[in-house]
């Protein structure tokens, strides 16, 4: 796997440079979520969201997706690209840093479309079955609706975390979908799902403690809208995220195996060998939640690009107390830099 780093990649980004306090690794990936952060994105998103039209998307299968859709209002010049964003597992098209590059984006003359996973966001009413992260097709369907109403420019695909792993997931099939992207960019994506079990179970109890109390809550909600459907009074008596999973996996999905499971969206080994669509992986060396020898588990490919920071934590980034973010400046500056090229 050939790795670069931005900062001697000769393009127009900055490097990444945070103080000393933010260059902690759990600084940066609890900022990048936290209160602090959140109030800032607030003020900053008042009028983006007031702009913002929510729309319920159909996959094939009848699954409906809820997404918000934001046109800009400072529009390039001669074209008018659009992203779509994937937030992570139990964020939101509302979460910190979705919303901040939403904003970021929608500044710089881009129209966004901030869309939910199953079961994420304010969207558990929509659907009966229960999210997992191999549910790929609604995915892509909704992807290639989003993009297929788009006529005004090119579009792109980012994401972050699990995002990340579906943005890549979707740019491998998109061609297969009739998915015209112009390029696909992935921060801290999950690489082997495996190895983030690991991570978590073993690293700093706060992340432990974070998703279980977010994934908690979310089947709380669940179980409360499909009361005679979903009985999970078992589940919630396990304490850690390997024993919840595969409870959730043996009860409710068709997988035989917890491992099957992971592996069935894992994008390591030769999942990737055929992408088509031009795409950059952005992480950081130090990242508690996925290993960074994880990304030597993904080929060579002609249209994918990895650049690992040495600091950044998980879906960090910030590079000041400002909260301003450089990964938002490092995805604007090579997606301008691609329309450029076009």
């Amino acid at each position: 796997m050939s790795i670069t780093m931005p900062e001697s990649s000769g393009h127009s980004w900055p490097p990444f440079e945070p103080g000393p306090v933010l260059g902690n690794a759990h600084v940066q990936s609890v900022l990048t979520s936290g209160p602090m952060r959140r109030k800032r994105v607030q003020r900053r998103a008042v009028g983006y969201l007031q702009r913002s039209r929510s729309q319920v998307l159909e996959a094939r299968d009848g699954t409906r997706l809820l997404g918000h859709a934001t046109r800009t209002e400072q529009p390039m010049a001669g074209v008018r690209p659009l992203v779509i964003l994937l937030h992570g597992w139990e964020g939101s098209a509302e979460s910190n840093y979705l919303l901040s590059t939403a904003v970021a984006l929608d500044e710089a003359g881009f129209d966004t479309f901030r869309l939910n996973f199953r079961d994420h966001g304010e969207s558990h009413h929509l659907n009966l079955g229960l999210f997992h992260s191999c549910l790929l097709d609604e995915v892509l369907d909704a992807v290639a609706q989003v993009a297929g109403q788009h006529h005004d420019g090119p579009v792109f695909l980012a994401g972050f975390s699990l995002g990340g792993n579906f943005t890549l997931r979707v740019a491998r099939h998109a061609p297969g979908h009739g998915i015209s992207l112009q390029q696909a960019f992935a921060v801290s994506p999950v690489i082997r799902p495996l190895h983030v079990l690991d991570a978590l179970e073993n690293g700093p109890v706060i992340y432990h403690y974070y998703f279980v109390r977010k994934w908690r809550r979310s089947l709380k909600i669940k179980q409360s809208l499909y009361p005679d459907v979903y009985r999970l009074d078992d589940w919630f008596r396990l304490k850690n995220l390997r024993e919840q999973t595969d409870w959730l996996v043996r009860n409710e999905t068709d997988f035989a195996s917890l491992d099957d499971y992971l592996e069935g969206y894992s994008v390591a080994g030769d999942y990737l060998t055929g992408l088509s669509v031009p795409t950059t992986i952005v992480t950081a060396a130090d990242d508690p939640i996925i290993p960074v020898s994880d990304f030597e588990l993904i080929p060579t490919l002609p249209e994918l690009a990895v650049e690992v920071l040495e600091q950044g934590g998980h879906c960090g980034f910030i590079e000041n107390w400002r909260m301003e973010s450089w990964i938002e400046k490092r995805l604007i500056g090579e997606l301008c830099q691609t329309i450029r090229n076009v």
